[in-house]
This record gives structure tokens, C-alpha cells and sequence, in this order.
């Protein structure tokens, strides 16, 4: 029976299969090599934690990375292939732990550090909690020279009760304290809910008067197919709907942002502030709060879709009957619960539905929606803070990353499966407005989480790489920093290796790293010491005592 391109097409769509490697196999020769090449193996850390343990495994073989070949004559002049790990002693590979010397970042590039500060910094009075404590602290900071530190703006504090009546009295203190010490300043601009995340000590809701018109009008939150509503953000769908007194969305960000920078003008004129961060949807990241633990979620859970508020439910019966199938003007049904595993789905199971023609319209229309949110808020980020730095920032979704839908990711509004490049279009559109990424997650291990959660499929090296390398492919600036509290050696070496990766042809490294984040445990002698030895490796600068570290094998 003949078998034909589209056969081929379909057969690796539905392969149980890494998702990268897939990709690999649809690239035409020279770009699978220069994909390999690239963005895979010039990472040292893919080539030890992924290669290597799936090529012991039995996982796969790529015959990009495979050892050197040497060929023999023998005495009857027959050719023979002599392959050096064929000949190795499989007791001698599965001895133990392997042994490398720590790399060596002296003269390297300067990558600075921030670190984020407390997120009870600022009371929801806007005052300043325990302002001679924090100069004791940052002075501390200071003498280990950190570049900077990190500040959120919230919202739900500075225009708490009135429209368009800011106090920003704490954070004008605040400010002051961090010029006079010479730190530099990373500003967010929080229009979210602090409060139920991972790492949340503090509740900062979104403005009274915005509640309030919540409580008459659930839909300007993001709503879930139960008809759940989430208070944690707006919702996409009001960006240009005039529901908030009289404004749009849009308009709400963007008088928000401009009186910041009336306010705050003597520190953008003296470089104090050295980069404003846009916040764009729930943890100030832009992405769908597709798990909210609230909701119930729970690591690994792939997540909902957040599209049936009645504004995105209309953005998305027009995106329909634009491409002529009314009957496409919902969200699938067939899509599991947030706490489902893709292979318990109809939509997201290999070769399921997020495939289908339905399937490829709603992911196309509901990653735009995201897409377009960016699009629309950073063009009235440039017009308040003309000449600063600005910058988004993406949160690393790795859980099930190794499966061919990325089904975490697609509720997310990532729509990065295994045939398709999700994260492209948005640096595009952050290249468009001269802004620069933010990632995250760039302290985890891919063999880490293998231990943990085997059952996740996650591969957060493998997504940082992705990320990175659709960034740097349009020459934006790319900054990162930590998703969980790192204290430890390994957790530092992981950062800087994704910070400056090794042997990159074109010298690429972050341009920033932020840490997370000032507090107690971080000042205790150990702990310190550590984070001032990777400070300095960041810088670039040598320290004496580079030790050998443990390389796991499996």
C-alpha cells in the first residue's frame, strides 16, 4: 500500500514522542541539523540531563550527538565501523554519579541582578512597612553589589477606592530609601490580585470600585466552562468594552501607567528606574489563568479554558462566522477538568481533537486573543514611558511538555503542541514594542522533575531553551528569573548556565536576573554566602573555590 506525505504528516502528529523530536522529524534536513545544532545540543545542560539519560534508557538514539565514529581495515580489506561506547563497560556507565568541575564564568559577560522585595513591602494603606529594617537590608544588598532591586506597583493599592484618584505616598518612600542606598529600580505595574499563588504571604485584590462593578457584572473576569468566575484579573474580553465607569480596560492601564510616571519623574530622569515590567494578566504575567488554586487545581492538572465570560464568548462567535462555521462558536467540551491528565481527554490525547480543523481554529483564536491583549497594552506602555526599558513577562508552563499536545500550555494560551512553535508570535509582538521578555523556571531540572512527577512529562529545560531561542531569534533582549526559592549551589549553577549559555556562537546571555526574593532565610549566613558567590558569577568575576559537582546519570 502506497504511503503518502499526508500519511506521514499524520503518523508523527499522533506518535506518543517528545515533542521537540517531532519537530526535528518535519524540518527538511539542513534546517533539522540547525535546529539540533542550536537550540538543542549548544546547551550543555540538554545534552547531560536529556541525551544522555534517554540514550542509556533505550529512550532514542540521535545520530547528531553520536560518539565519534573510527573506521578499520581489516587484514582481508574489509571495512569495519569501530563506535567508542559500544566498547565501553556498561558497569563502568552505571558505576555512579559522574563528576565535572563547576564552569568558570570569569570573563564572562556582566549579567545583572535584581532581587524582588518582599510582597509586604507596602501595606494595603500604601505605607511603607518597617522602613529602617529594609535600609539595613538593602544595605546588605548593596555590599555584595546587587544591581537593583524589584517592586510591585499594585493596583488594588494605589487607586483602591475612587477612579483616577492614585496614592502612591508608600511607594514615593520607598523609592527614595533605594536612591539614596544606589540601587536601581524594576517597577511592575501589579493590575492583578496578589493572594492564593505559590509564594503569596500577602491579599491585595483589585480596586473596591472594580469589585464592585464585578458584583453587577461578573463578566469582566475571566469565567471557566462551569461558569466559575476568577476576581484575580480582568478579562481580555473588556480591553475595549467602556464597563468600567465609563473606560475601557485599556484605558484603565493606561492612565494608571501615566500617572506613575508624572508621579515618579525624578527617578526616571535619574536612571534610578531602570525598567518598568507590564503587568498583563493573573501573577502579572501574560497568560490565561488557566490554574487557579482556588478552583481546586493542582500540580499536574492540565488546566481550563478561561473563555466564557460573555465578552470572550462574542469575540469568539465573530471569529466563527468570519470563517463561516457558526456552529465552531464554543469552547470544547471534550477537554477534561483542571485537574485532568491529556491522555484522559478527547481534545488532548495524542492524536485528539486539538488537532482537528475545530480544534486548530479555537487554540488559533484563543491565543490571539493573548496575543492581541500584549499588543494592545504595550502600545500605551511606550506612550507613558517613552524612552524606558519595558518589559512582559511569561510564565514557564513545563508540565507536560514532553506529551504532543502541551495541553498545560494550550489552556495557558500558549499554543505551542508539538507541531507548531507557540512562543514565536509572541516575540514578535514584544519585538514590535522594543520590549523584553521575562521567563521563568530557569533554576529547574528536567531530571528533578522526573523524580518528583514522573507521571508530569515535564521538561523545563527544554522549554526554557524554546523560549529563549524565540527570543533571541528576533534580537529582543531576554531577562529571567526564579519560579521557586533556590538557596542551593545547584540551583544557582542551573541559572547561570541558562544565563550564559556555554560556547554560543553568537555570545548570547540574559540581560538581566531577578531574584526571588528578599527574606529572612535568604539573609542566614549560609544562604547568603551562596547567593554573594553567585552574584559575583554572574558578574563575571572569578571566585576561588570552584568545586567538582555531582552530574547524575539517569
Amino acid at each position: 500500500m502506497a504511503f503518502s506525505p499526508a500519511d506521514f504528516f499524520q503518523s508523527v502528529w499522533t506518535l506518543n514522542a517528545h515533542s521537540n523530536v517531532a519537530r526535528a522529524w518535519l524540518l527538511p534536513p539542513v534546517v533539522s541539523h540547525t535546529l539540533s545544532a542550536s537550540r538543542r545540543l549548544s546547551s550543555p545542560f540538554l545534552i547531560s540531563a536529556q541525551y544522555n539519560s534517554r540514550r542509556l534508557n533505550g529512550d532514542f538514539v540521535s545520530s547528531s550527538v553520536r560518539s565519534p565514529v573510527s573506521t578499520k581495515v581489516t587484514n582481508g580489506g574489509e571495512k569495519t565501523e569501530d563506535h567508542p561506547m559500544d566498547t565501553v563497560d556498561d558497569n563502568k556507565i552505571a558505576d555512579g554519579p559522574l563528576k565535572l568541575q563547576e564552569r568558570d564564568f570569569a570573563g564572562t559577560p556582566y549579567v545583572p541582578v535584581y532581587v524582588m522585595l518582599p510582597l509586604s513591602v507596602i501595606n494595603i494603606n500604601c505605607e511603607l512597612v518597617d522602613p529602617d529594617g529594609l535600609v539595613h537590608q538593602l544595605r546588605i544588598l548593596k555590599s555584595i553589589n546587587v544591581d537593583g532591586v524589584m517592586v510591585d506597583c499594585w493596583w488594588g493599592i494605589v487607586e483602591a477606592h475612587t477612579p483616577q484618584v492614585y496614592n502612591w505616598s508608600g511607594y514615593k518612600r520607598l523609592f527614595q530609601i533605594v536612591h539614596d542606598i544606589q540601587l536601581k529600580l524594576q517597577v511592575v505595574m501589579s493590575f492583578h490580585e496578589c493572594g492564593g499563588n505559590v509564594g503569596d504571604d500577602v491579599h491585595i485584590p483589585l480596586p473596591e470600585w472594580v469589585r464592585e462593578i464585578g458584583r453587577s457584572n461578573p463578566d469582566i473576569f475571566f469565567t471557566d466552562k462551569e461558569g466559575r468566575r476568577n476576581p484575580e484579573c480582568l478579562s481580555w474580553g473588556i480591553d475595549k468594552e467602556r464597563v468600567l465607569k465609563g473606560r475601557t480596560a485599556v484605558e484603565v492601564y493606561f492612565d494608571y501607567m501615566r500617572s506613575f510616571r508624572v508621579e515618579f519623574d525624578e527617578f526616571f530622569a535619574n536612571g534610578i528606574i531602570s525598567e518598568i515590567e507590564i503587568g498583563l494578566g493573573p501573577c502579572g504575567e501574560l497568560r490565561y489563568p488557566s490554574y487557579p488554586a482556588n478552583h481546586g487545581w493542582k500540580y499536574p492538572g492540565i488546566g481550563e479554558f478561561q473563555c466564557y465570560d460573555q465578552y470572550l464568548s462574542k469575540s469568539l462567535t465573530k471569529a466563527a462566522e468570519a470563517r463561516g462555521h457558526l456552529f465552531w462558536a464554543k469552547g470544547p467540551d471534550n477537554a477534561g477538568h483542571y485537574n485532568s491528565r491529556p491522555h484522559e481527554t478527547v481534545f488532548f490525547c495524542d492524536g485528539g481533537e486539538y488537532d482537528s480543523y475545530y480544534g486548530r481554529f479555537f487554540l488559533n483564536w484563543y491565543s490571539r486573543v493573548l496575543v492581541d491583549h500584549g499588543d494592545r497594552v504595550l502600545a500605551l506602555a511606550n506612550l507613558a514611558f517613552e524612552g524606558t526599558c519595558i518589559a512582559v513577562k511569561l510564565s514557564g508552563i513545563h508540565w507536560w511538555y514532553k506529551t504532543a499536545s502541551h495541553a498545560s500550555e494550550l489552556t495557558a494560551g500558549f499554543y505551542n503542541p508539538c507541531n507548531r512553535d507557540g512562543y514565536a508570535p509572541i516575540s514578535e509582538m514584544l519585538q514590535k514594542h522594543g520590549a523584553a521578555l521575562n521567563f521563568t523556571c530557569v533554576e529547574l531540572r528536567t531530571l528533578d522533575q522526573e523524580e518528583g512527577f514522573p507521571e508530569a512529562l515535564a521538561d523545563p529545560e527544554g522549554l526554557v531553551w524554546q523560549v529563549l531561542n524565540a527570543a533571541w531569534d528576533v534580537s529582543i533582549p531576554v531577562a529571567s528569573e526564579n519560579a521557586l526559592t533556590c538557596h542551593d549551589r545547584e540551583g544557582y549553577n542551573k541559572i547561570l548556565e541558562n544565563a550564559k549559555p556555554f560556547n554560543d556562537p553568537d555570545g548570547r546571555h540574559l540581560s538581566a536576573f531577578t531574584y526571588l526574593r528578599l527574606s529572612p532565610v535568604l539573609m542566614e549566613t549560609h544562604n547568603f554566602t551562596e547567593f554573594e558567590r553567585f552574584v559575583k558569577r554572574m558578574h563575571g568575576e572569578a571566585v576561588p573555590d570552584l568545586a567538582c559537582v555531582t552530574q547524575p546519570t539517569t
